[in-house]
């Protein structure tokens, strides 16, 4: 009796072992593995514009690193929360993953009292991809050619401008308000889904100024069917070298001189063996000389950065944004 229940004892401690052992094998392939399978890579805007574009970009260099396909998938509305969010309330296995700009990833938690996620403790900040300066235009029109007329002209025709923006809470948005309020102009704001049609109103004169990405207002400003007032940023665009940015011409507000960013984020609490080789793909891709050239044609600045790198020009970048949206008063509410 004593050895049958030490053999039974003996045979229970052989399948505890054997399932604790196949529990574990079965915890660690999908990161050891990772990926096995297709990645969605959401974009919260929509398909066509400068950051969809960079997306896509970036998805088809992944795909051929990873052996796998990234699929590009377009969420927008709600200035980037709704597919910020879903990204937010995936599964953090690394087939999710988020590109977006700064607008849903930082700037939203100051616009919006209550937000369905926190992009600091529900996203994972993986790295930033590219610095996104915009360009200031103006319809042909408008009797100004530099930042400080159009400042003065805005001041002097109080309620008679109108600016567009690619969406509510977006830079545009913000900077246009913030110009508004600043110079006491009563400028109107129209918001647009996205920066096409914005600019088509631009050129049918239904508005007069809006700032927009390098990549779609390029062709119309070469084209003299909408003039350049400046950029924003802190140095000039390689894709518009001879255009002064706006605190080159001598106006040194902070809400000109910031720029955005596109950024590739993972839902919080995704294995760091995934993250680190996601940002060891990316590291690889920032070596990539027609990707480089892609992203500065689309008037970005690549950078790609670590987690750590990204994370502290985050924690940078959060007062400057704050202030920015309380002093242009666009907060949503």
């Amino acid at each position: 009796m004593a050895i049958s229940i030490r053999r039974r004892t003996l045979v229970q401690s052989l399948i505890a072992i054997s399932s604790a052992a196949a529990l574990n094998v079965r915890a660690q392939p999908d990161n050891e593995q990772w990926p096995t399978k297709a990645i969605r890579l959401i974009v919260p805007f929509n398909a066509g514009g400068a950051t969809d574009i960079i997306a896509r970009t970036i998805a088809e260099a992944l795909s051929a690193r990873m052996g796998q396909p990234v699929v590009v998938e377009n969420q927008a509305g709600a200035s980037g929360i709704i597919g910020t969010n879903a990204v937010a309330k995936s599964r953090a296995d690394g087939y999710t993953l988020l590109l977006s700009l700064s607008t849903s990833m930082l700037i939203n938690q100051f616009l919006y009292e209550k937000l369905p996620y926190n992009p600091q403790k529900d996203l994972l900040m993986l790295s930033q991809i590219a610095i996104a300066p915009v360009t200031l235009v103006a319809h042909p029109s408008l009797p100004v050619n530099d930042m400080n007329a159009l400042l003065a002209y805005s001041k002097a025709n109080k309620g008679k401008l109108t600016y567009g923006s690619w969406g509510v809470g977006s830079y545009a948005h913000l900077a246009g308000a913030y110009m508004s309020k600043s110079m006491d102009a009563g400028m109107v704001h129209v918001a647009y889904k996205g920066e096409t049609p914005m600019l088509q109103d631009l050129i049918g004169g239904q508005i007069q100024i809006c700032f927009a990405s390098a990549l779609n207002t390029k062709p119309f400003i070469d084209a003299g069917r909408i003039k350049i007032i400046g950029v924003t940023g802190t140095a000039r665009m390689e894709i518009l070298p001879a255009v002064a940015t706006i605190k080159e011409q001598g106006v040194g507000d902070e809400a000109y001189s910031i720029a955005g960013w596109v950024a590739m984020a993972a839902p919080a609490d995704t294995p760091r063996e995934i993250i680190d080789q996601l940002q060891s793909h990316l590291a690889d891709i920032a070596k990539d000389a027609d990707i480089r050239q892609k992203i500065l044609a689309a008037g970005f600045e690549p950078l790609i950065n670590t987690p750590e790198a990204f994370r502290k020009n985050y924690e940078r970048d959060m007062p400057i944004w704050k202030s920015l949206v309380e002093q242009s008063g666009a907060k949503l509410g």
